[in-house]
């Protein structure tokens, strides 16, 4: 097969060495441009561009694929790239671009998505997350034939993983990763002879882009909503509080558990109220319930375990943290 492939994280560039690796003609590589990063804000290669450029693979970076969109020549210069390349089929995981009706169409066999969920829950971009925090027994990876609509096409193959107590979306996505990068390869060595099977429309949801709000924890919440959150934010974008004990405007909380799991709502002036402190963790009364908090990280300081943060920080029961309610 002569494939075209577009991605930009490192999910993508597993998935990109697993083609390659099998013996498949990558006649183009497309990736985001490079983004600013780091301290010193410099521009920074995708993992997908590093990938192509070290096996010598040709490779474009559109602003955009849209012909009528703000960067029309970007486009169209990708579009030419793209004819010119006489693919079979295109590969796309995670590119963050918006392929339009004319790149959907170009391939003979079209274009194939690995999709980190079981189609069709967790439609759209954060599926990982979202399937953790919702408490979702397991997830998965699917190969879609790509339609106009957001995650909307029929499957092609799909396999399933569990999520465990303690899954965070890191150790989540290494899984699926895995998972994604074995299906692609047998979609792309079966496209011909594959069956696709449309989505069944009663079960869609959609995981929609995190933002900057949700990862402030309130004490409003359960203890279990809180856990879930905060592993399925880890390692990005991280889950915080307001920290009113010491100089630091927050705290960050890497893990915690909920060791109380009672539905019977607290008052609001226990919400947030520390109830015993040991090297274990800091236990929180919440909305139901008590989180622990066992490992933290102070703005500007490196994550440390709740042991060698009650160190330098000390915290007792009957401490009040500050409190952020869910609006």
């Amino acid at each position: 097969m002569r494939i075209a492939f577009a991605g930009t994280p490192a999910f993508a560039e597993q998935a990109l060495k697993a083609l390659f690796e099998s013996g498949h003609d990558i006649a183009l590589v497309l990736t985001q441009p490079d983004r600013a990063a780091g301290r010193g804000l410099k521009l920074q290669p995708s993992a997908v561009k590093s990938f192509a450029l070290e096996h010598q693979l040709p490779l474009i970076q559109p602003q955009s694929l849209r012909l009528d969109g703000k960067y029309p020549d970007d486009a169209k210069k990708a579009q030419e790239a793209l004819l010119g390349a006489n693919i079979d089929v295109m590969v796309v995981a995670a590119y963050g671009l918006l392929l339009p009706k004319w790149a959907l169409e170009l391939p003979t066999f079209g274009c194939l998505n690995i999709h980190a969920s079981l189609l069709p829950r967790w439609r759209g971009a954060a599926p990982i997350q979202r399937a953790i925090e919702a408490g979702d027994p397991e997830s998965g990876v699917c190969i879609m034939q790509m339609m106009e609509g957001l995650d909307t096409g029929p499957v092609l193959l799909r396999a399933h993983d569990s999520i465990g107590p303690l899954d965070t979306s890191a150790t989540l996505l290494s899984r699926l990763t895995q998972i994604g990068c074995t299906l692609i390869v047998q979609a792309v060595r079966d496209l011909p002879t594959l069956e696709p099977k449309a989505q069944d429309e009663q079960g869609v949801t959609y995981a929609h882009k995190i933002t900057k709000e949700e990862t402030h924890l309130s004490w409003d919440q359960s203890a279990i909503t809180l856990e879930r959150k905060i592993r399925a934010f880890n390692p990005s974008p991280g889950t915080h509080f307001p920290w009113g004990l010491f100089d630091s405007p927050s705290l960050k909380v890497w893990q915690a558990m909920a060791i109380l799991s009672d539905t019977t709502p607290k008052p609001n002036a226990l919400r947030g109220l520390v109830l015993e402190v040991s090297p274990a963790g800091i236990d929180v009364q919440c909305g139901q319930g008590v989180l622990r908090l066992t490992e933290l990280q102070l703005a500007g300081h490196k994550r440390m375990s709740c042991e060698a943060f009650l160190v330098g920080h000390p915290v007792r029961a009957g401490d009040q943290l500050a409190h952020l309610t869910k609006d």
